[in-house]
């Protein structure tokens, strides 16, 4: 493909007007959509509106007037469009983090109830590590043992001894997608439940959680659904689980009337019980703006769309960079069916000083250790020509050895 094919596809690109909804800065080709999406133009006027109208003029009473107190059912409903679930099913609260502990810890309660004898935790061994400590740290509490297997394992691996399987469905580090039916379904076999992080799904990935039978899941506000650096979680309970116990963070928003202020805690009905404490209100109003960029691509195709797009815009990035980089391995599978909206190459060298130098001249992606160099790729606002030109930027930074100068190979905070 050439650069001029490139603009032929953006040129007929159905999806090309929902860039116009994004903040993008002037020569600058965004590939890290993955760790924090892009700023939507909508986002700086709404959060406005709540700071100078809703809280400036009208005070403690917007919880009432301006429906503060309903955001994170609003916006959940809003995010369960996007991954398989229904109205009523899904919050927005806490951090994927905390989500994790409260539906893992839900998860070993009804094992515990059901099947006593099963202990194990099985996990992706490159599962991302915040999940790895979770579920660490919850086993040792609870008297389980975590298990880490390679994915290619995970099936073997279930049997009568596993309580839960806790997986990200698309690997943080390389990309990998996993089937999320297949699974689930080899996890209800064994007698096990099912937990996911959709942290890198959704927004970028079709997800179907009611089609796929999962138990629990979990995800971000602050990748690919754009909602701005610290936006909050989502938490997801199938209906058959909502209200078999209490989540283990039994806060105040989480009862069934809080303003009742009794002193006995009574859950509230459904998903509604796995809030905790009072709603993010500026932080919410930001993530519904960025859930809103995703949802105006319903018109369009919606997830379907969005995913085939994300599939030419990777491939033809991995394509050129493999064809014009040797000296880069690609680390994400070669099979796009099980790839997510990202593309990974290893270098066991200089993939840091070597992203380093693509960032200082305008293409952001980042690294993840030891040895990746990782794109993200939002169809959303991404064009073919932006995957074209990328790939361009790293044959170039290659062939000039530009990962070669000092200040390109001090380690930073954030990588």
């Amino acid at each position: 493909m050439t650069r001029n094919d490139a603009l032929a596809l953006d040129a007929t690109d159905p999806l090309a007007a929902l860039r116009d909804q994004f903040a993008l800065p002037e020569g600058v080709i965004y590939l890290d959509g993955n760790s924090l999406g892009v700023l939507p133009r909508a986002t700086p006027g709404r959060v406005q509106q709540v700071v100078q109208h809703e809280w400036g003029q009208g005070l403690i009473r917007s919880w009432n007037t301006a429906g503060w107190m309903a955001l994170p059912q609003r916006i959940g409903d809003k995010i369960a469009r996007l991954v398989g679930a229904g109205a009523g099913e899904l919050v927005v609260a806490d951090s994927t983090s905390v989500n994790l502990f409260k539906v893992l810890s839900a998860a070993l309660t009804i094992t515990r109830a059901d099947a006593p004898q099963r202990k194990l935790i099985l996990s992706e061994r490159s599962n991302f590590p915040t999940d790895l400590y979770i579920a660490e740290a919850l086993a040792k509490e609870r008297g389980f043992e975590l298990v880490l297997a390679e994915a290619e394992d995970l099936h073997a691996r279930l049997d009568e001894r596993t309580a839960v399987l806790m997986l990200t469905h698309v690997n943080y580090r390389s990309g990998r997608m996993h089937d999320m039916a297949a699974l689930t379904q080899a996890a209800h076999r064994a007698g096990a439940l099912t937990v996911w992080d959709l942290a890198h799904s959704a927004g970028a990935v079709p997800v179907d959680l009611q089609g796929a039978g999962a138990d629990f899941a979990i995800g971000c506000g602050y990748k690919y659904l754009n909602g701005g650096p610290g936006a909050p979680a989502f938490v997801w309970a199938h209906p058959r689980h909502a209200e078999r116990f209490w989540q283990p963070l039994a806060g105040w928003m989480g009862h069934a009337a809080p303003f009742e202020f009794t002193p006995g805690y009574r859950p509230a009905a459904g998903i509604s019980r796995y809030l905790c404490g009072t709603p993010a209100v500026l932080s919410l109003a930001a993530l519904e703006c960025g859930v809103d960029t995703v949802l105006a691509a319903e018109p369009l195709g919606g997830m379907a769309a969005l995913r085939a797009k994300s599939l030419a815009l990777t491939r033809l990035f991995a394509e050129r960079v493999q064809a014009t980089c040797p000296a880069l391995a690609l680390a994400s599978p070669a099979d796009e069916a099980r790839r997510g909206s990202q593309v990974c190459f290893a270098h066991p060298e200089i993939a840091y000083a070597a992203m380093q130098a693509l960032i200082a001249r305008g293409v952001i992606g980042d690294f993840r250790a030891p040895d990746i160099l990782r794109f993200g790729f939002t169809p959303l606002y991404l064009r073919h020509v932006d995957a074209w030109d990328a790939a361009e930027q790293v044959r170039e930074v290659l062939e000039r050895e530009e990962w070669r100068r000092p200040e390109f190979n001090q380690r930073l905070a954030v990588t």
